[in-house]
């Protein structure tokens, strides 16, 4: 096999980038070469079309990214140097595409084999040297390189395992889609006009409100039509709705239900994105500021619980799905080292373990309580549990107070490994010095406080959530590496394409859940693979500290069903 690869490709020890057509990953290598390229998305969908797995490798630019805003390099040359090409390159989905504004344009261009074309505005080879020299400097520099050199490695074996997944897709069963659609929406309409169970349902909202030419897809329009009847709404939130007597409510309701099913996985959709049994979604890592992954098409981190059923494994194969329980707040008590609060959760669930400690007097109490602590709740059944909960775990509840305190006055708070959050723009400061200002009205001043409690919650979580998303990266790297080691499998190969036909392999993430695609036989060996690559997870980030990070596993051939295992 021989692979052409385009020279911006380089590793870092200079080597020749063509070389990368060796790196499948083989099990009996000691120690792989971590190559380094200007973006994963650009570089490796072509290596995987020609059968090439890359073991390990850095991405310049989602590196670029965390040291440029890190509170850990600053002062370093690239933190304080001008802004420059790389702080311009362009958040991709693994397609590589950009799907930004026409006038935004990329430092690369994508050719139709899926590599780099010869764009001059592409960083060349040395550039991208260049560029790899400063960020060794600026981890050396920095105040924790040791954490940061985990993040950057979890950073990009996040982004190979992204590509990964998009190249291998999602096992769908279009017909049982398809199924799902007719039984919930009707007989698939000709396009343009509502299915016949959503057309029912608006048919019966429009008798309701006496309005027979009311148009159910402009909420507007609803919300008019709602208060001439009288009712005192302020929007057609579904809970809001809910609140409310009247006969036009449930239809209403169950309108909303149906139309985002067609209109966000309808049959549209299913033509769209649904090819050769399998979905591919297009992910983008650390597309959310606190370093989740986001989604550029096809809403991968958003699919309805019923079209569950129709991701299907292949034949002779099966899915095995891995959900971590409660990782926020287990991460909370890994930051805070609170001992007291990793105790309750260990082997057990957290909610129930806080209840057995006499802490709360029931679980809802439990959970409603520690996502008013990591998020702000300050009203309701949340703010009734925070005292309990502050008595009964003083160091989490102080590490989130105290982050919210320096977001409430435009400071940054930092991950564990080291991502660092934005400073409020200029908006936020300029209604912050007019509140301050002998001219100031209450209402100025209100907006004040507002903002400040805003930015406040968002550092809060900040934390909490960005150091989740790193718990998930160093897992998702632990699994991958661990499923290639398991090698070529016997029996009936999968329609994944190569070089994953006869390997399991990572096909969905989900924030804290993942989905390995393996054969029937593996099932067994990969649910405690991914319990150990956990473990594994929470030792890389909290080395020594007794919280535990236990998953719920099943396998089954469905999703639908191997969640309800």
């Amino acid at each position: 096999m021989h692979v052409v690869v385009a020279e911006p490709a380089v590793s870092p020890d200079g080597a020749d980038a063509a070389a990368v057509v060796g790196l499948t990953g083989d099990p009996a290598a000691t120690e792989p070469p971590r190559w380094t390229w200007a973006d994963t998305n650009l570089w490796y969908p072509g290596l995987l079309a020609a059968g090439a797995r890359v073991a390990r490798a850095h991405d310049l630019r989602l590196a670029h990214r965390v040291l440029r805003t890190s509170a850990w390099t600053t002062g370093t040359a690239l933190a304080t140097r001008g802004a420059g090409p790389w702080d311009a390159l362009p958040t991709l989905p693994v397609t590589g595409r950009d799907t930004g504004p026409s006038d935004q344009h990329a430092l690369f261009e994508i050719g139709p084999d899926g590599t780099a074309g010869a764009d001059d505005r592409s960083p060349d080879a040395p550039a991208c040297r260049a560029a790899l020299r400063d960020q060794l400097a600026a981890v050396a520099a920095s105040t924790r390189p040791g954490r940061l050199r985990l993040l950057l490695a979890a950073e990009a074996a996040g982004a190979l395992a992204a590509v990964e997944m998009h190249h291998v897709g999602v096992p769908w069963d279009a017909v049982v889609h398809d199924a799902v659609l007719t039984e919930s929406l009707g007989a698939r309409p000709p396009a343009g006009t509502a299915p016949p169970r959503m057309a029912a349902l608006a048919d019966d909202v429009r008798t309701a409100l006496d309005a027979p030419n009311l148009h159910l897809d402009s909420m507007p329009d609803v919300l008019r039509a709602l208060r001439r009847t009288g009712l005192p709404v302020t929007s057609t939130r579904s809970w809001e709705l809910r609140e409310v007597d009247h006969p036009a409510i449930d239809p209403l309701l169950a309108y909303k239900k149906l139309s985002r099913l067609h209109s966000a996985n309808g049959w549209s959709w299913l033509e769209q994105w649904v090819h050769g049994h399998r979905f591919r979604p297009e992910y983008v890592v650390s597309g959310v500021v606190t370093g989740r992954w986001g989604s550029s098409g096809g809403g991968a981190l958003q699919l309805p619980r019923r079209l569950r059923t129709a991701v299907r494994a292949d034949p002779g194969w099966v899915l095995v799905v891995a959900d971590a329980a409660q990782l926020e707040p287990r991460v909370l008590a890994g930051l805070a080292r609170d001992e007291r609060m990793a105790a309750a959760g260990h082997g057990q669930d957290l909610y129930q373990g806080m209840v057995d400690a006499h802490v709360v007097d029931s679980r809802a109490h439990g959970k409603v309580g520690m996502l008013g602590a990591m998020y702000g709740g300050t009203t309701g059944a949340s703010a009734a549990v925070l005292p309990r909960l502050a008595k009964a775990f003083p160091a989490s509840l102080a590490l989130v107070e105290a982050a919210a305190r320096t977001g409430e006055v435009g400071g940054v708070v930092t991950t564990h490994l080291g991502r660092t959050s934005p400073r409020p723009g200029a908006a936020w400061h300029d209604t912050q010095a007019l509140a301050q200002t002998e001219d100031a009205g209450v209402d100025d001043e209100s907006r004040a406080r507002a903002q400040t409690r805003a930015w406040g919650r968002f550092t809060r979580n900040f934390v909490v959530q960005g150091t989740a998303a790193e718990w998930a990266l160093c897992w998702i790297a632990g699994v991958r590496r661990d499923l290639w080691a398991l090698g070529e499998q016997p029996g009936p190969a999968s329609r994944a394409p190569e070089p994953f036909a006869r390997r399991p392999h990572l096909a969905y993430f989900l924030h804290d859940e993942l989905v390995v695609h393996c054969p029937a036989a593996l099932a067994d060996d990969v649910a405690r693979l991914v319990q150990d690559a956990a473990a594994g997870a929470g030792q890389l980030l909290f080395p020594g500290f007794p919280v535990d990070f236990p998953l719920s596993v099943g396998a089954a051939t469905s999703y639908a069903d191997a969640k309800d295992a």
